[in-house]
C-alpha cells in the first residue's frame, strides 16, 4: 500500500464499531441449563463448534472494510511539475506636492503625475502593459511626502491593495509636504526584513530631492543592502521646467504654468547601485510602463512544486470485500454454524 492516501480520513474512526459488532455477535442470547458440566467437558469439540464464532469475525472485518471504502483509499498516479514565481515586493511611491506636475501625459491638464502612477501600479500588480501582473507576489504599499506612512501590508489580496491605491492623494497641507526620500525606503527596509520569501524588493519611486526626515537615503540603502533587499529607483517627470495647474487671479480659469522641479538622480542610482538594483528615468507614461514591465520581467523567482492532479480510487475492492464477509456471515450463520434460540 505504498503510496496510497484517503480522501476523507476521518471516516476509518468509523471502524471502532467493529469491535462493538463482535461482542454484540459473540454475546449469548440463551443458554442451557445443566445439573452438571462434567458429560460436556468430557465430550469432544468439534470444528463446528470450534468455529462458531466465525460469522461474528466475518461481520466484525466487513465492518473495518466498509470504513476504509467510505474514507476513499486512492494512489496518486498523474505527477505534474507546476513552476509558480513569487517574491515580496514593497512600493515605495512619492506623494508630494510637485507631484501635481502635468508632464507624464501629453496635452492633458487633468492628469497629475501620481495618477499615472496609480494607473501603471495598478496595471503591474493585476496585469497590462506594465507587465503579465503579480498574483503570487506579495505586495505591500508605503507612501511618504513630509512622512512617510504603511498603507498597506505585504499581501496577496491584491483586489484590496489596488483599492488602496486608488485613495492615494497628493498632500494639500503644507506642513505635511516634503520629499522623506529616507524615511520611505527605511520604511520599506523594515517591512520586508520581517517577510520569509527568499526574494525581497522595493520599487522606490520619487519625482523630487530629499529634503526632510530623520533617515539619510544612502544609510536607508546600506540598511536594505544589509537585509538582501534589492532597490529599483524610478525617477518620474520632468528635471527642469515642468507644468503645473495653476488658477487666474482675475478669471478664475485653470491654466498650467511652468515651475521648476528637480530629481535627485545621483541619489536614487547610489541607492540602486548599492543595493544591486536599477535605476530607471520615466519623462512620460510610456517610459513608466515600460520600466515596470522590465522590472516585471527582471523580478521572477521560480518555486517548483509537485502536484498529484489524478487518481486511482480503490473503496469499489473494499465494498466487494465488505458485501462478501456479510453475506458469508450470514450464510453459514444460518446453516453451518447456525445456533438454537
Amino acid at each position: 500500500m505504498n503510496g496510497w492516501e484517503f480522501r476523507d480520513p476521518l471516516f476509518l474512526l468509523s471502524a471502532i464499531a467493529a469491535p462493538l459488532v463482535l461482542w454484540a455477535a459473540w454475546r449469548s442470547t440463551s443458554a442451557v441449563r445443566y445439573s452438571s458440566l462434567q458429560i460436556v467437558d468430557r465430550a469432544p469439540r468439534s470444528w463446528r463448534l470450534r468455529l462458531s464464532k466465525l460469522p461474528a469475525l466475518l461481520t466484525a472485518v466487513a465492518v473495518v472494510s466498509l470504513a476504509v471504502a467510505l474514507a476513499g483509499p486512492r494512489t496518486p498516479d498523474a505527477e505534474t511539475k507546476v513552476s509558480r514565481e513569487g517574491i515580496a515586493i514593497m512600493m515605495v511611491v512619492d506623494r508630494s506636492g510637485s507631484m501635481q506636475a502635468r508632464d507624464l501625459v501629453k496635452d492633458d491638464m487633468s492628469v497629475d503625475r501620481l495618477a499615472v502612477v496609480k494607473d501603471v501600479f495598478e496595471e503591474f500588480v493585476l496585469g497590462g502593459k506594465a507587465g503579465k501582473g503579480r498574483p503570487d507576489d506579495l505586495v505591500g504599499l508605503i507612501a511618504f511626502a513630509g512622512y512617510a506612512d504603511s498603507l498597506c501590508p505585504l499581501t496577496l489580496d491584491h483586489g484590496n491593495l489596488v483599492a488602496m491605491v486608488k485613495d492615494l492623494e497628493i498632500v494639500n497641507r503644507r506642513d505635511e509636504d516634503g520629499t522623506a526620500l529616507g524615511d520611505g525606503l527605511a520604511l520599506a527596509v523594515e517591512r520586508l526584513r520581517r517577510s520569509k520569501a527568499k526574494s525581497k524588493v522595493a520599487i522606490l519611486l520619487t519625482d523630487g530631492v530629499n529634503n526632510t526626515g530623520a533617515v539619510d537615503p544612502e544609510q536607508a540603502a546600506e540598511l536594505a543592502a544589509s537585509q538582501n533587499i534589492k532597490v529599483y529607483c524610478i525617477g518620474a517627470g520632468t528635471d527642469g521646467l515642468a507644468p503645473f495647474p495653476a488658477i487666474e487671479p482675475f478669471t478664475g480659469r485653470q491654466v498650467l504654468r511652468r515651475i521648476y522641479v528637480e530629481i535627485d538622480e545621483e541619489t536614487l542610482k547610489k541607492i540602486a547601485d548599492k543595493t544591486g538594483g536599477r535605476y530607471f528615468r520615466a519623462t512620460d507614461r510610456d517610459a513608466l510602463e515600460g520600466i515596470y514591465a522590465e522590472i516585471d520581467r527582471l523580478e521572477r523567482t521560480k518555486i517548483t512544486e509537485t502536484q498529484y492532479l489524478q487518481y486511482t480510487e480503490h473503496y469499489a475492492m473494499f465494498v466487494v470485500a465488505a458485501l462478501i464477509l456479510t453475506a458469508v456471515a450470514a450464510v453459514t450463520g444460518a446453516t453451518v454454524f447456525r445456533s438454537l434460540p
